[in-house]
Protein backbone atom coordinates (compact mmCIF):
# COMPACT_ATOMS: atom_id res chain seq x y z
CA UNK A 1 0.00 0.00 0.00
CA UNK A 2 3.00 2.27 0.77
CA UNK A 3 3.83 2.13 -3.13
CA UNK A 4 0.44 2.88 -4.31
CA UNK A 5 0.26 6.08 -1.21
CA UNK A 6 3.54 7.59 -2.71
CA UNK A 7 2.23 6.91 -6.34
CA UNK A 8 -1.02 9.18 -5.59
CA UNK A 9 0.79 11.82 -3.72
CA UNK A 10 3.26 12.56 -6.73
CA UNK A 11 0.41 12.69 -9.16
CA UNK A 12 -1.30 15.10 -7.21
CA UNK A 13 1.59 17.17 -6.64
CA UNK A 14 2.53 17.82 -9.89
CA UNK A 15 -1.17 18.14 -10.95
CA UNK A 16 -1.40 20.82 -8.30
CA UNK A 17 -4.48 19.27 -6.79
CA UNK A 18 -2.52 19.75 -3.85
CA UNK A 19 0.54 21.62 -2.73
CA UNK A 20 1.42 19.02 0.25
CA UNK A 21 0.73 15.56 2.04
CA UNK A 22 0.83 15.03 5.64
CA UNK A 23 1.76 11.44 6.11
CA UNK A 24 4.36 9.82 7.98
CA UNK A 25 8.31 9.41 8.42
CA UNK A 26 11.09 7.54 9.72
CA UNK A 27 12.54 8.74 12.93
CA UNK A 28 16.16 7.12 14.10
CA UNK A 29 14.67 3.87 14.92
CA UNK A 30 12.21 1.68 12.09
CA UNK A 31 9.45 1.83 14.97
CA UNK A 32 9.85 5.37 15.76
CA UNK A 33 7.36 6.94 13.52
CA UNK A 34 6.02 10.74 13.51
CA UNK A 35 3.50 12.48 11.29
CA UNK A 36 5.03 14.77 8.61
CA UNK A 37 4.47 17.13 5.71
CA UNK A 38 6.22 16.23 2.55
CA UNK A 39 6.24 19.45 -0.30
CA UNK A 40 8.03 17.19 -3.47
CA UNK A 41 8.13 13.92 -4.62
CA UNK A 42 11.74 13.68 -3.38
CA UNK A 43 10.77 14.14 -0.19
CA UNK A 44 8.07 11.29 -0.45
CA UNK A 45 10.49 8.90 -1.95
CA UNK A 46 13.36 9.49 1.02
CA UNK A 47 11.02 9.38 3.99
CA UNK A 48 7.23 8.22 3.46
CA UNK A 49 6.76 5.42 5.24
CA UNK A 50 3.39 3.73 6.08
CA UNK A 51 4.00 0.49 7.68
CA UNK A 52 2.60 -1.28 11.12
CA UNK A 53 3.55 1.35 13.26
CA UNK A 54 1.99 4.10 11.79
CA UNK A 55 -0.83 4.42 14.33
CA UNK A 56 -0.39 8.41 14.70
CA UNK A 57 -3.98 9.92 14.11
CA UNK A 58 -2.89 13.10 11.64
CA UNK A 59 -6.45 14.55 11.82
CA UNK A 60 -5.27 17.15 14.42
CA UNK A 61 -2.74 18.09 12.35
CA UNK A 62 -4.77 19.85 10.14
CA UNK A 63 -6.13 22.34 11.79
CA UNK A 64 -2.71 24.21 11.84
CA UNK A 65 -2.37 22.87 8.08
CA UNK A 66 -5.65 24.75 6.66
CA UNK A 67 -4.89 27.91 8.15
CA UNK A 68 -2.08 28.24 5.24
CA UNK A 69 -2.07 28.66 1.70
CA UNK A 70 -3.06 26.07 -0.51
CA UNK A 71 -4.54 22.33 -0.52
CA UNK A 72 -3.24 19.46 1.88
CA UNK A 73 -3.67 15.91 1.06
CA UNK A 74 -4.26 13.80 3.89
CA UNK A 75 -4.26 10.03 4.29
CA UNK A 76 -6.60 9.17 7.23
CA UNK A 77 -7.70 5.43 8.53
CA UNK A 78 -10.66 4.77 9.26
CA UNK A 79 -10.46 5.86 12.91
CA UNK A 80 -8.58 9.41 11.84
CA UNK A 81 -11.72 10.08 9.42
CA UNK A 82 -14.36 10.38 12.85
CA UNK A 83 -11.91 13.27 14.15
CA UNK A 84 -11.23 14.46 11.47
CA UNK A 85 -15.52 14.66 10.54
CA UNK A 86 -15.68 16.04 14.45
CA UNK A 87 -13.08 18.96 13.55
CA UNK A 88 -15.16 19.62 10.58
CA UNK A 89 -18.32 20.05 12.53
CA UNK A 90 -16.75 22.40 15.01
CA UNK A 91 -15.38 24.45 12.18
CA UNK A 92 -11.48 23.79 13.26
CA UNK A 93 -11.00 22.19 9.67
CA UNK A 94 -11.61 24.25 6.23
CA UNK A 95 -12.95 20.89 4.47
CA UNK A 96 -12.25 22.95 0.80
CA UNK A 97 -8.26 22.99 1.59
CA UNK A 98 -8.21 18.81 2.17
CA UNK A 99 -8.03 16.22 -0.39
CA UNK A 100 -9.16 13.15 1.67
CA UNK A 101 -7.32 9.90 0.42
CA UNK A 102 -8.85 6.86 2.90
CA UNK A 103 -6.73 3.71 3.51
CA UNK A 104 -6.79 0.91 5.20
CA UNK A 105 -6.28 0.96 9.19
CA UNK A 106 -5.00 -1.58 11.66
CA UNK A 107 -4.60 -3.42 13.08
CA UNK A 108 -0.80 -1.42 14.30
CA UNK A 109 1.65 -2.27 16.88
CA UNK A 110 2.75 -1.38 20.02
CA UNK A 111 6.51 -0.98 20.65
CA UNK A 112 6.30 -1.36 24.24
CA UNK A 113 4.91 -4.53 24.14
CA UNK A 114 7.30 -6.08 21.74
CA UNK A 115 10.17 -4.78 24.18
CA UNK A 116 8.21 -5.91 27.17
CA UNK A 117 9.40 -9.45 25.97
CA UNK A 118 12.43 -9.08 26.59
CA UNK A 119 13.50 -8.01 23.15
CA UNK A 120 15.98 -5.26 23.29
CA UNK A 121 18.30 -3.86 20.03
CA UNK A 122 15.60 -3.60 17.56
CA UNK A 123 16.85 -3.22 13.88
CA UNK A 124 13.29 -3.98 12.07
CA UNK A 125 9.99 -5.27 12.73
CA UNK A 126 8.33 -7.44 9.99
CA UNK A 127 4.76 -9.34 10.46
CA UNK A 128 5.02 -12.84 7.97
CA UNK A 129 1.67 -14.40 8.32
CA UNK A 130 0.44 -13.06 11.35
CA UNK A 131 4.10 -13.92 13.21
CA UNK A 132 6.54 -11.14 14.16
CA UNK A 133 9.58 -11.77 12.73
CA UNK A 134 12.02 -9.03 14.84
CA UNK A 135 15.67 -8.32 13.90
CA UNK A 136 18.17 -7.14 16.61
CA UNK A 137 21.72 -6.61 16.56
CA UNK A 138 21.68 -9.74 18.96
CA UNK A 139 19.99 -12.04 16.33
CA UNK A 140 16.48 -12.52 15.01
CA UNK A 141 13.49 -13.16 17.49
CA UNK A 142 9.71 -14.02 16.86
CA UNK A 143 6.35 -13.72 18.36
CA UNK A 144 2.64 -13.88 17.79
CA UNK A 145 1.51 -10.58 15.64
CA UNK A 146 -1.30 -10.61 18.17
CA UNK A 147 0.71 -10.30 21.13
CA UNK A 148 1.99 -6.88 20.17
CA UNK A 149 -1.33 -5.57 18.83
CA UNK A 150 -1.42 -1.54 19.63
CA UNK A 151 -4.71 -1.40 22.93
CA UNK A 152 -7.07 0.86 20.75
CA UNK A 153 -6.75 -1.35 17.51
CA UNK A 154 -7.51 -4.01 20.03
CA UNK A 155 -10.84 -2.62 20.65
CA UNK A 156 -11.30 -0.78 16.92
CA UNK A 157 -15.11 0.31 16.60
CA UNK A 158 -14.72 0.79 12.94
CA UNK A 159 -12.86 -0.30 9.87
CA UNK A 160 -15.31 2.12 8.10
CA UNK A 161 -13.87 5.49 6.60
CA UNK A 162 -16.93 7.74 7.16
CA UNK A 163 -15.03 10.79 5.23
CA UNK A 164 -12.97 10.77 1.60
CA UNK A 165 -12.51 11.45 -1.61
CA UNK A 166 -11.17 9.00 -2.69
CA UNK A 167 -9.40 5.08 -1.03
CA UNK A 168 -6.91 3.33 -1.92
CA UNK A 169 -7.59 -0.03 -0.77
CA UNK A 170 -10.77 -1.48 0.86
CA UNK A 171 -13.28 -0.08 2.89
CA UNK A 172 -14.64 -1.88 5.87
CA UNK A 173 -17.60 -1.94 8.39
CA UNK A 174 -18.43 -1.04 11.46
CA UNK A 175 -17.46 -3.35 13.95
CA UNK A 176 -19.41 -5.15 17.57
CA UNK A 177 -16.41 -3.47 19.33
CA UNK A 178 -15.68 -4.72 22.81
CA UNK A 179 -14.36 -1.08 23.66
CA UNK A 180 -16.71 -0.93 26.83
CA UNK A 181 -16.02 -4.16 28.35
CA UNK A 182 -13.01 -2.45 30.82
CA UNK A 183 -15.86 0.23 31.29
CA UNK A 184 -18.34 -2.15 32.60
CA UNK A 185 -15.81 -3.75 34.49
CA UNK A 186 -14.72 -1.03 36.47
CA UNK A 187 -18.30 0.06 37.06
CA UNK A 188 -18.66 -3.03 38.93
CA UNK A 189 -16.59 -2.25 41.49
CA UNK A 190 -17.26 -0.74 44.47
CA UNK A 191 -16.94 3.31 44.69
CA UNK A 192 -13.67 2.29 46.63
CA UNK A 193 -11.95 -0.28 44.38
CA UNK A 194 -12.84 2.56 41.52
CA UNK A 195 -11.11 5.31 43.48
CA UNK A 196 -8.43 3.33 44.58
CA UNK A 197 -8.03 1.92 40.52
CA UNK A 198 -7.93 5.65 39.20
CA UNK A 199 -5.50 6.90 42.08
CA UNK A 200 -3.17 4.89 41.69
CA UNK A 201 -3.03 5.32 38.18
CA UNK A 202 -3.23 8.68 37.84
CA UNK A 203 -0.83 9.26 40.47
CA UNK A 204 1.79 7.97 38.08
CA UNK A 205 1.35 11.21 35.94
CA UNK A 206 4.01 13.34 35.44
CA UNK A 207 2.66 16.12 33.63
CA UNK A 208 4.05 16.08 30.24
CA UNK A 209 0.67 17.04 28.37
CA UNK A 210 1.10 14.55 25.42
CA UNK A 211 -2.23 12.94 25.82
CA UNK A 212 -4.08 16.88 25.96
CA UNK A 213 -1.52 17.87 22.74
CA UNK A 214 -2.01 14.73 20.62
CA UNK A 215 -5.79 14.91 21.63
CA UNK A 216 -8.04 15.94 18.46
CA UNK A 217 -10.78 17.11 20.24
CA UNK A 218 -8.40 19.56 22.33
CA UNK A 219 -7.82 22.57 20.11
CA UNK A 220 -8.39 25.64 22.42
CA UNK A 221 -6.03 28.57 21.33
CA UNK A 222 -5.15 28.71 24.75
CA UNK A 223 -5.72 26.13 27.51
CA UNK A 224 -7.34 26.61 31.00
CA UNK A 225 -4.10 24.55 32.21
CA UNK A 226 -1.63 27.78 30.36
CA UNK A 227 -3.37 29.88 32.37
CA UNK A 228 -0.44 31.41 34.85
CA UNK A 229 -3.54 32.63 36.94
CA UNK A 230 -4.27 29.22 37.63
CA UNK A 231 -2.11 27.74 39.87
CA UNK A 232 -1.24 24.93 37.88
CA UNK A 233 -0.42 25.63 34.80
CA UNK A 234 2.03 22.67 33.15
CA UNK A 235 3.71 22.04 36.43
CA UNK A 236 3.92 18.33 38.15
CA UNK A 237 0.87 18.52 40.09
CA UNK A 238 1.40 19.36 44.38
CA UNK A 239 -1.20 16.75 45.03
CA UNK A 240 -3.87 14.11 44.57
CA UNK A 241 -6.58 16.24 43.82
CA UNK A 242 -4.75 18.09 41.28
CA UNK A 243 -3.59 14.89 39.85
CA UNK A 244 -7.30 13.94 39.45
CA UNK A 245 -8.51 17.09 38.35
CA UNK A 246 -6.15 17.66 35.16
CA UNK A 247 -7.14 14.22 33.76
CA UNK A 248 -10.89 14.93 35.22
CA UNK A 249 -11.58 18.15 33.64
CA UNK A 250 -10.36 17.57 30.61
CA UNK A 251 -12.31 14.06 29.76
CA UNK A 252 -15.42 16.84 30.80
CA UNK A 253 -14.29 18.90 28.08
CA UNK A 254 -14.04 16.10 25.60
CA UNK A 255 -17.11 14.45 26.30
CA UNK A 256 -19.58 14.03 23.61
CA UNK A 257 -17.11 15.29 20.80
CA UNK A 258 -14.61 12.66 21.96
CA UNK A 259 -14.35 9.84 19.08
CA UNK A 260 -12.15 7.23 20.99
CA UNK A 261 -9.69 7.18 18.90
CA UNK A 262 -7.13 6.35 21.36
CA UNK A 263 -4.07 8.44 20.72
CA UNK A 264 -4.10 9.88 24.68
CA UNK A 265 -3.43 6.26 25.70
CA UNK A 266 -1.08 5.85 22.89
CA UNK A 267 1.48 8.41 23.56
CA UNK A 268 1.16 8.62 27.82
CA UNK A 269 4.63 7.53 28.58
CA UNK A 270 3.26 6.26 32.09
CA UNK A 271 0.76 3.67 30.25
CA UNK A 272 -2.19 5.27 32.03
CA UNK A 273 -5.76 3.96 30.28
CA UNK A 274 -6.91 7.25 29.81
CA UNK A 275 -9.43 6.35 27.12
CA UNK A 276 -11.55 4.63 30.16
CA UNK A 277 -12.29 7.88 31.41
CA UNK A 278 -13.62 8.84 27.70
CA UNK A 279 -15.14 5.85 26.89
CA UNK A 280 -17.05 6.31 30.53
CA UNK A 281 -18.81 9.43 29.08
CA UNK A 282 -19.52 7.51 25.94
CA UNK A 283 -21.00 4.35 27.11
CA UNK A 284 -22.90 6.73 29.30
CA UNK A 285 -24.22 9.40 26.58
CA UNK A 286 -24.95 6.17 24.69
CA UNK A 287 -27.47 4.90 27.61
CA UNK A 288 -29.24 7.58 28.20
CA UNK A 289 -29.41 9.78 25.80
CA UNK A 290 -29.24 7.15 23.10
CA UNK A 291 -26.56 5.99 20.61
CA UNK A 292 -24.14 8.27 19.47
CA UNK A 293 -21.12 8.48 17.49
CA UNK A 294 -18.87 11.51 17.47
CA UNK A 295 -18.06 12.46 14.22
CA UNK A 296 -20.46 10.06 12.31
CA UNK A 297 -20.89 12.72 10.33
CA UNK A 298 -20.53 16.62 10.27
CA UNK A 299 -24.25 18.16 10.52
CA UNK A 300 -25.76 16.10 13.48
CA UNK A 301 -26.35 17.68 17.18
CA UNK A 302 -24.15 16.10 19.71
CA UNK A 303 -26.59 14.85 23.02
CA UNK A 304 -25.01 17.65 25.50
CA UNK A 305 -25.80 20.29 23.19
CA UNK A 306 -28.56 19.59 21.85
CA UNK A 307 -32.21 19.60 24.34
CA UNK A 308 -35.09 17.55 23.71
CA UNK A 309 -38.13 16.97 25.86
CA UNK A 310 -36.51 13.01 26.00
CA UNK A 311 -33.30 14.35 28.06
CA UNK A 312 -33.23 12.50 30.67
CA UNK A 313 -34.00 13.92 34.29
CA UNK A 314 -30.95 14.85 36.95
CA UNK A 315 -32.27 12.38 39.39
CA UNK A 316 -31.24 9.61 36.90
CA UNK A 317 -27.75 9.77 39.03
CA UNK A 318 -29.58 7.93 41.72
CA UNK A 319 -32.24 6.21 39.49
CA UNK A 320 -29.35 4.39 38.60
CA UNK A 321 -27.73 3.76 41.61
CA UNK A 322 -24.47 5.12 40.98
CA UNK A 323 -22.65 5.10 44.11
Amino acid sequence: MQEAMIKRAKELLADGSVDRVIGWKRGEFTYDITPAVFTSAEELDRDFVCDEFTAANVSKYLVKETQKEGRVLAFLKPCDTYSFNQLVKEHRIDREKVYVIGIEGGPKLDIEKIKAKGITGILSVKNEDYTLKIETVYGTQTMPFYEAVLGKCASCKSKKHVVFDELIGEDGDVLDSNRFEMVEKLENMSAQERFDFWRDQLSKCIRCNACRNVCPACTCENCVFDNPKSGIDNKAPADSFEENMFHIIRAFHVAGRCTDCGECSRVCPQHIPLHLLNRKFIKDINELYGEYQAGADTTSRAPLTDYTKDDCEPSVVHERGVE
